[in-house]
């Protein structure tokens, strides 16, 4: 499912590149500005919507809109990634691409490579004397933080797009697996710490009726393909396994001193993959843990005729299953830890900058009126305020002043807002406006003792993820969000990435489902990735380490 995606976003992403060649504005003037009656400034924006979402009603939408008369005109997908990406890549190449992408990092944000060559060509219009002239609060923040800038800057100085920022300690180590600890009480099992330990489990939950309904019905592990952390988490007890891009993108790179290189051709990577391809053939990883979509797994994970999943590898548990289910099923799932191998590793993944895709850019479609209004809405989810209302809705609709005897997720902070539970549908833009979500301020958010109630929810997460701090390797680390290629090879390298991510994932399906023999066809698999780009790819990455390196010493 992805591989096809894959192969028509590549396409679709040459065309856009040859397209915005044959156009390239660099003004910033824009495009003719067109207003509404009443004198609103219309602009075309692209963003993700979940299916409950309707971005023309919703109410930020009009706070927003009133706020700095601006009239949305949107274009919107699902928070399907594969699709999603396809769909703004295809916009791009037809040239019939918007005012404005409004983007969420883990859906569709765009790669620094992209941006880089989108600037490049004048489809991105810089951002930076306009964060200047209209954005003191972006520009205060880019002034303070070192990392965000650089993140943002490209190497010809312009800010072609922004990132979001998110402090989310959860989400730095994604690569959790979280298991049905009713299921495991039930059967007399302890928590799994072992590869072979977690094979005894899984291998009980698909024998042993755990669900009690007399059904060979229970699903051992599952997951889907946008949100999946099966393989990192499992390839962790093996080798390390680094966290690219937070649209479920896996890096191929990882440090070895100043050296990059890549893990994926390892004798460690090959001994994880005959682990997983162990557990798949013996059917404890579900066939459809590799093609469903999110709305798939959580159909799973709700099913009211009887509770079938066993463990799931994601970022976390509402994902599979529903906040505050009648039955309690959602307080079941606890995090299992990092799995030792049977070489001693016990690795996760980790991500020091949670958001390492631009989700704000505003392209030459863009009128200056266009522009100024949109850096001034941007400006304003900088702030706390802005924060509060983009993210959580209006207040008293959305969320609440914190009241006596609340407590903040940090206890020793003073609560700053407290999340409304089961708040209204379509009331808030959500992950759209995770610009500046610094602890200070995540760590100020009003969240109950009770980790397993829906309002405790985020300290249950917090906890969770105090089990994998310190199995990161960040020796290991390459930092690619901060790291930007030469522009003149941005376009080469941005094939490169998308050629050989396909060719990695549909290899490693390959030999997890049996289509592919490790023992006959790993030579040919390491082969293969030469012939794909692997030496140029890893060549082009440690010119721009190593210039990285230079300016940061």
């Amino acid at each position: 499912m992805r591989s096809s995606v894959s192969r028509v976003v590549a396409i679709a992403t040459a065309g856009a590149l040859a397209l915005a060649a044959c156009s390239s504005d660099k003004s910033g003037k824009g495009a003719a500005n067109e207003t509404t009656a009443d004198g609103k400034v219309i602009i075309d924006t692209f963003s993700p919507a979940d299916s409950t979402t309707n971005m023309d009603t919703n109410l930020v939408t009009k706070i927003m809109s009133d706020k700095f008369k601006i009239q949305f005109r949107w274009q919107t997908t699902t928070l399907d990634a594969g699709p999603a990406k396809e769909k703004r890549q295809i916009a791009l190449a037809s040239g019939d691409y918007p005012d404005l992408f409004f983007l969420i990092p883990w859906v569709d944000g765009f790669t620094n490579a992209e941006v880089l060559k989108l600037g490049q060509q004048g489809v991105a219009l810089p951002l930076e004397q306009l964060i200047k002239d209209n954005a003191p609060n972006i520009q205060k923040f880019l002034d303070e933080n070192k990392d965000y800038k650089q993140e943002a800057t490209a190497p010809d100085g312009h800010i072609y797009a922004l990132p979001q920022w998110a402090d989310c300690f959860h989400c730095s180590r994604p690569d959790k697996l979280w298991i049905n600890t009713a299921w495991l009480k039930k059967l007399g099992l302890q928590m799994p710490k072992t590869t072979e330990e977690l094979r005894t489990v899984l291998q009980a939950f698909k024998t042993k009726d755990p669900n009690g309904n007399g059904k060979a019905d229970e699903i051992p592990m599952t997951s889907d393909v946008q949100d999946s952390a099966l393989i990192p988490y499992l390839m962790n007890a093996f080798a390390y396994d680094p966290v690219g891009a937070n649209n479920g993108v896996r890096s191929l790179l990882t440090l070895n001193g100043d050296k990059v290189v890549t893990p994926v051709t390892s004798p460690e990577w090959k001994e994880g993959l005959k682990y997983i391809a162990s557990l798949y053939k013996e059917g404890l990883i579900d066939q459809a843990a590799f093609t469903q979509n999110a709305q798939a797994l959580q159909a799973q994970g709700n099913n009211p005729k009887a509770e079938t999943l066993g463990s799931v590898p994601v970022l976390h548990p509402y994902i599979f299953v529903q906040a505050d289910s009648k039955d309690g099923r959602d307080k079941q799932y606890d995090a299992a830890p990092p799995l030792t191998g049977p070489a001693g590793k016990s690795y996760t993944g980790y991500q020091y900058l949670t958001s390492t895709n631009y989700t704000f850019m505003l392209t030459n479609k863009a009128s200056k009126e266009a522009q100024v209004a949109a850096i001034k809405m941007l400006d304003y989810i900088f702030t706390d305020e802005g924060q509060e209302i983009g993210g959580m809705g209006p207040l008293g609709v959305g969320w609440t002043k914190p009241g006596p005897g609340d407590v903040a997720l940090d206890k020793d902070t003073k609560p700053l807002y407290k999340p409304a539970q089961n708040a209204p549908k379509n009331s808030s833009w959500g992950a759209l406006t995770q610009y500046h979500n610094v602890l200070a301020y995540r760590n100020a958010q009003v969240v109950p003792l009770d980790i397993y109630s829906g309002a405790g929810y985020e300290r249950r997460l917090f906890q969770a993820t105090k089990m994998y701090e310190g199995h990161e390797d960040k020796s290991q680390l390459y930092p690619q969000a901060v790291v930007w290629p030469d522009p003149s090879l941005s376009g080469e390298l941005a094939t490169l990435q998308t050629n050989l991510n396909n060719y990695v994932n549909q290899n490693q399906l390959a030999f997890i489902t049996g289509t592919k023999n490790l023992d006959t066809d790993w030579d040919a698999y390491v082969k293969g990735l030469d012939s794909t780009g692997l030496p140029r790819y890893l060549e082009i990455n440690q010119q721009a380490y190593d210039k990285y390196k230079s300016a940061n010493k």
